[in-house]
């Protein structure tokens, strides 16, 4: 493997754990002599690894494992994408974190609220760099949008809403780990911490209060299930509708497959969340209505665009709309975006990303407690507050301030000197002795 150097222009080696699925993501990162490269990766199924070779080139020296804690013994990797199950992200992290390794962390950033909070304090405390793998941060009708509000073109924003359709959701979160609450507490937080995010984001604050509603009401109700003893398989097909019809689905299903909330944040905007999973088609909607008009997206694939509201008028004629481009890259050029972002911060950290640990945690609270709303019958909850100094880490690039320079020791007093020693006084002279008393002179008589 490579030769470790201190080169400030040296390719940032790293390693990928979790190395199937979502652990292509890190292929953006491979890129030999322009900064980054891959020196090693880890997965417990061996065709992963295999595919990873094959990627970099058959004589190319790559570390492989099936054990990440050897992955992250190897001195030889600066950073590393942890792009493992949800319910390990707390784990693989804190013990990648204590090694000194900076991190990429596939959202969300753990399952509960202390877990994310347990993150952010091995951080701190090691020092090591922490980045989030909030990918929508970078997706391009997302930016659009915060751009518009940022403008000032539809005032202050005083609500939001997304309604969020998703088409795959028997493929692709029904069928395997994703079904069960042990594993994800729920769908909320496990897709939903994307859009919590952007809308923390394009609002410009957090949850503070959130209520929800939702049920499972319809893969509870598939006859195809697969065995507790087979793999699931999250594979997408056309064939698999209608959702009851759709086959291998995960024997245990104890999560929600629709799910409202409404989340009062901290600056007073409200704002709302809607997620189905056995819908027939798949689209993000946002819309943000401010005190001079609204902005809403149509798709956030193929087609996408964004209308513009800012005079009365009919609904279906906007004053303006953004056609936007097509891009190249997974989640509308999103992943190789975010990836570089990882890359250069990692690298130099000389400036702080748009995805900050804080606002993971946040989205993450959200989330978790939206999804205890909705098991506790609907009952509002108070989002606990991260510590001001964390915030004051994270929000400032993760570096600490430098301790202030201690003062300089005072020297020494030159020694006094030894006062002369005093003469012992004299003893005094022994007393004389008194004369003896004279005798008085008898007085004659007359």
């Amino acid at each position: 493997m490579a030769k470790s150097t201190s080169k400030t222009d040296a390719d940032l080696r790293i390693g990928v754990i979790g190395a199937g699925g979502r652990g292509a993501l890190a292929r953006g990162a491979h890129k030999p002599g322009e900064g980054a490269r891959i020196v090693a990766v880890c997965d417990i199924l061996p065709e992963p690894l295999d595919i990873w070779q094959d990627f970099v080139g058959k004589d190319y020296k790559l570390f492989k494992t099936d054990d990440y804690k050897k992955l992250l013994a190897q001195k030889d990797v600066d950073a590393v994408f942890i792009t493992v199950p949800d319910y390990l992200h707390e784990e693989f992290a804190i013990a990648a974190l204590k090694a000194g390794k900076a991190v990429y962390l596939e959202k969300p950033m753990a399952i509960t609220i202390e877990g994310c909070d347990r993150v952010l304090k091995t951080a701190y405390e090691t020092g090591s760099k922490l980045f989030v793998g909030h990918n929508m941060r970078h997706m391009d009708f997302i930016l659009k949008m915060k751009e518009l509000i940022d403008s000032g073109i539809i005032g202050e924003v005083q609500t939001a809403w997304c309604r969020h359709f998703v088409s795959y959701g028997g493929d692709a979160y029904f069928k395997d780990w994703h079904s069960e609450a042990k594993n994800t507490t729920g769908l909320l937080l496990q897709k939903g911490a994307h859009d919590i995010d952007v809308i923390h984001w394009l609002c410009g604050g957090f949850t503070k209060r959130v209520v929800g509603m939702g049920r499972l009401s319809v893969y509870d109700k598939c006859k195809n299930r697969r065995k507790a003893s087979e793999r699931g398989i999250a594979a997408w097909s056309a064939a698999n509708w209608p959702p009851k019809e759709n086959t291998g689905i995960s024997p245990v299903i104890d999560v929600e497959d629709e799910s409202t909330i409404m989340m009062q944040l901290d600056n007073g905007i409200l704002a709302n969340y809607m997620q189905c999973h056995y819908t027939p088609d798949a689209c993000r909607n946002y819309t943000f209505i401010g005190d001079k008009g609204r902005i809403e997206n149509y798709g956030d694939g193929y087609g996408r665009r964004i209308d513009i509201y800012t005079s009365r008028g009919p609904f279906a004629q906007p004053d303006q709309s953004i056609h936007l481009r097509e891009v190249a890259g997974g989640h509308g050029g999103a992943d190789p975006g975010i990836v570089w972002s990882f890359v250069l911060f990692a690298k130099e950290g000389k400036s702080v990303p748009s995805n900050s640990p804080i606002a993971a945690r946040n989205a993450v609270a959200a989330g978790v407690l939206g999804t205890k709303s909705i098991r506790g019958n609907n009952m509002p909850q108070d989002v606990p507050p991260v510590s001001a100094e964390l915030i004051k880490y994270f929000n400032g690039g993760q570096k600490k301030a430098a301790a202030p320079a201690k003062k300089a020791a005072a020297k020494p007093a030159p020694a006094k000197k030894a006062a002369p020693a005093k003469k012992a006084a004299a003893k005094p002279a022994p007393a004389k002795k008194a004369a003896p008393a004279k005798k008085a002179t008898a007085k004659k008589k007359k």
